[in-house]
């Protein structure tokens, strides 16, 4: 089924100029060892995006009812054409209570969407993570990718982000270079 969205809005992990838009495996183990070094506040957001591949505004909208222990999930409300959707993305336990600690009730960050993503790049800077792929769709590029690599179903991974299309998901299975070798290697 071909898109009918304009070429400018159609999901890509590499912009016009061939640059990666997702971060590789590398430039995520280094964002996460500087995300170690933050203040709690940021580092939470830093861990939740990191750890879900949600969307920056998804996770500014985190209340502590979207947390669930119990079921180690964090729920997602989404406004779609359809309505209020909600998806439940599991996470490990420690980030749930991490994030109880930190915001006991409420929303879990008072910031603004501008501020958090000056901060999140900032924190991309002292990490040594530059190019287009330097933001926080980069985050959630980088998660897609490292589910499929990690042998995420891609239906699973379609629901974890909130894609109502399969062909948006399948992207992240186009990923090439040293992350298209690795992935190679697995059948070696």
């Amino acid at each position: 089924m071909r898109s009918t969205r304009p070429p400018q809005f159609r999901m890509q992990i590499y912009d016009q100029r061939g640059q990666r838009l997702y971060l590789d495996e590398a430039e995520r183990q280094r964002f996460l060892a500087v995300v170690q070094q933050q203040a709690p506040e940021l580092q939470t957001l830093c861990l939740v995006l990191f750890y879900t591949g949600c969307r920056l505004s998804e996770a500014l909208a985190l209340t502590t009812d979207s947390l669930r222990l119990t079921e180690g999930v964090i729920c997602f409300r989404t406004l779609k054409r359809r309505g209020l959707f909600v998806r439940e993305v599991p996470v490990p336990a420690w980030l749930i209570r991490q994030l109880l600690d930190t915001a006991p009730t409420g929303r879990l960050w008072a910031m603004h969407r501008a501020t958090a993503w000056r901060r999140i790049k900032q924190i991309m800077a002292i990490a040594d993570i530059y190019g287009a792929q330097a933001t926080p769709k980069g985050l959630r590029h980088g998660f897609g990718v490292h589910a499929v690599r990690c042998g995420i179903p891609l239906n699973l991974l379609q629901k974890w982000l909130g894609h109502s299309q399969m062909t948006t998901t399948a992207i992240y299975a186009n990923a090439t270079g040293t992350t298209e070798r690795r992935l190679a290697e697995v059948m070696w």
